[in-house]
């Protein structure tokens, strides 16, 4: 099982400040798009990003060896996605929203990877959230069947098919606005 963050968490709760600086490096990014999901607002979803790390310095949760530190980290931003979309400012949010950048400008991508991701990203947001989230996890993140389990509450047949039907939806999905579902 890979450490998903675990030692520089550890690190940091040593005392070591370059810990903190390498866990915001490593997960901002991911972070910042699965809020997106959630959100549909990239300015809000960075907020989101942010909180989700301020909310991990002031509570310096110790955690068990079993649970890893990314999970911990992305349940901390699901909960508050979901406190974003139950206040008033999710009302008041303006459909100009949906119209901004769906990832930033990442210097180490060619500009062909970028363009691919984007299309892939916004296909992958036609999905149902179910779908959403264990094709998020799986392929952006990396995560395993069973570290998916243990983050969404779901059986691991549950998450099985659950990503067997989103791989298809997505496939027609990629398929329908033209994009190679191959070459992914």
């Amino acid at each position: 099982m890979t450490d998903n963050g675990a030692s520089s968490y550890h690190r940091y709760l040593q005392g070591d400040p370059h810990a903190l600086e390498e866990l915001v490096r490593t997960y901002s990014d991911g972070l910042t798009q699965y809020a997106y999901l959630y959100v549909r607002d990239y300015a809000t979803a960075e907020d989101i990003m942010e909180e989700s790390f301020a909310a991990l310095i002031v509570k310096r949760k110790r955690l068990p060896d079993i649970l890893q530190f990314k999970a911990y980290l992305y349940k901390i931003a699901k909960n508050k996605c979901l406190d974003f979309l139950r206040s008033k400012r999710h009302k008041e949010l303006s459909l100009s929203g949906y119209e901004n950048t769906l990832v930033r400008e990442d210097a180490e991508r060619t500009a062909v990877n970028r363009m691919r991701d984007r299309q892939v990203f916004k296909c992958l947001q036609k999905l149902p959230k179910d779908y959403r989230d264990v094709l998020y996890f799986s392929y952006f993140d990396g995560y395993k069947i069973a570290e998916i389990c243990e983050m969404t509450g779901k059986s691991r047949k549950k998450v099985y098919n659950l990503l067997s039907r989103a791989k298809a939806a997505l496939k027609e999905i990629l398929l329908k606005e033209g994009i190679g579902y191959d070459d992914l």
